[in-house]
């Protein structure tokens, strides 16, 4: 028996090796990833490292005794290439890998932009601990930071550095904020919570130059002309799927792996999981990439039980959370291109719902945390109609209690 061979030490692949350890699997078990440290949480990353004295030790996922005592072995340095004729995995500066199941949890990368300017000092990425400790050094003396892109990561960036001191510009194509991931009315709220907080917001702009001096960066240039100073550039426009190893490898990939309602790739010997799976949404048949820790971590689960003989199809609610200074933002559902939007609360504290079809799909939540948990636990049982949220008012929680009574009664 070669056992299973994970691709990838994020949430995902930690996840999915731990989960088979605790499902009884007695095989091997290896966990690949390209740095040298221990596998460790992603959010900090953007947010609690770029502190003043964030501790790197305490973002481990597992401690190294965790993984020693279920006989999960690491294995560290890139996988680059996988031949699937002969069911190995090749790593760099390693010996070959043999696997009877093969997990790509590759994750995402941030989407490349080329600028002139680019190498300058003082442009910076976050993904990995690596690049969030290089960013927080960079904090330390900055006075002016500019973030290209409007999305999760670049506005808690300008958070933390907000909170340090740093004079903040975002610099966003779209006309609001987060416009891929939220409605409207999110977008303005966090929007207006982030020019409360002193961040500079510059919409309908893009970066057409990095400007600087003596090799370091001072500036922005953007399409109108218009010179923002900083002597810290940070670029945030999005991420793209980790799938160049599955396409050198001949599995099918469009944005991504792709996989069918039991995670599988092209490969019925190969699973693919977490941010770099494209994954058929049951609900609207279509295909979707996901970006969060929540579904990361389900796919793991899954990937495990799959392998122990899980017959099912994957399903799972998702959901997502993003703190950014004191503004905290949770979604539960997949609002899509929702017909109907109705909000709840005021400016302080509300939710959205979103309706499609007359039915609920999603909520958004501002700082609005009951709420969440009530329309996570809702959701994940029914998608209610116009009527029933209307009788009480979308009051989910009502709802919700609703509904779980009603279980109660039929067990």
């Amino acid at each position: 028996m070669h056992g299973v061979v994970v691709i990838g030490a994020g949430h995902a692949g930690v996840e999915a090796a731990a989960s088979l350890r605790a499902g009884g699997y007695s095989g091997p078990v290896t966990v690949v990833g390209a740095e040298r440290h221990l596998p460790y949480q992603r959010p900090p990353l953007s947010k609690e490292m770029l502190a003043d004295g964030g501790d790197p030790g305490a973002l481990a996922l597992r401690s190294e005794a965790f993984f020693a005592d279920r006989g999960i072995v690491l294995r560290h340095g890139p996988a680059v290439d996988v031949d699937r004729a002969r069911q190995q995995v090749h790593i760099a500066g390693d010996r070959p890998l043999d696997y009877d199941h093969l997990v790509l949890a590759t994750g995402a990368a941030p989407r490349r932009i080329e600028l002139p300017g680019r190498s300058l000092r003082g442009v910076a990425e976050l993904r990995t601990l690596d690049d969030a400790l290089a960013l927080r050094a960079s904090l330390v003396g900055a006075g002016r930071m500019v973030v290209l892109g409007g999305g999760f990561i670049g506005m808690e960036v300008a958070s933390a550095a907000r909170k340090r001191g740093v004079d903040v510009s975002v610099v966003e194509l779209a006309d609001r904020l987060l416009g891929r991931a939220v409605s409207p009315p999110v977008s303005a709220a966090v929007a207006a919570h982030h020019r409360a907080d002193g961040v500079g917001l510059c919409f309908g702009e893009h970066a057409t130059e990095l400007v600087g001096d003596a090799g370091h960066v001072t500036g922005v240039r953007t399409g109108s002309g218009r010179v923002l100073p900083a002597d810290l550039v940070v670029l945030g426009i999005g991420a793209t799927a980790e799938d160049g190893l599955a396409r050198r490898a001949g599995l099918a990939t469009d944005g991504g792996v792709l996989v069918d309602r039991w995670l599988t790739t092209s490969d019925p010997r190969i699973i693919a999981i977490g941010d770099c799976a494209v994954v058929c949404d049951p609900a609207t048949g279509t295909r979707r990439r996901l970006e969060s820790i929540q579904n990361a971590t389900d796919h793991g689960r899954y990937a495990a039980a799959r392998i122990l003989g899980e017959e099912r199809p994957y399903c799972a609610l998702p959901w997502f959370w993003s703190n950014q200074g004191a503004l905290r933002l949770q979604l539960v559902g997949i609002a899509g291109d929702s017909a109907e939007l109705v909000v709840r609360g005021d400016a302080a504290r509300f939710s959205v719902f979103c309706m499609r079809d007359g039915r609920l799909t999603a909520v958004e939540s501002v700082n609005d945390p009951g709420t969440h948990m009530a329309a996570r636990r809702l959701l994940e049982r029914a998608t209610p109609g116009e009527a029933e949220l209307v009788a009480v008012d979308y009051d989910v929680r009502a709802l919700a209690r609703r509904v779980l009574a009603r279980e109660t009664a039929v067990a």
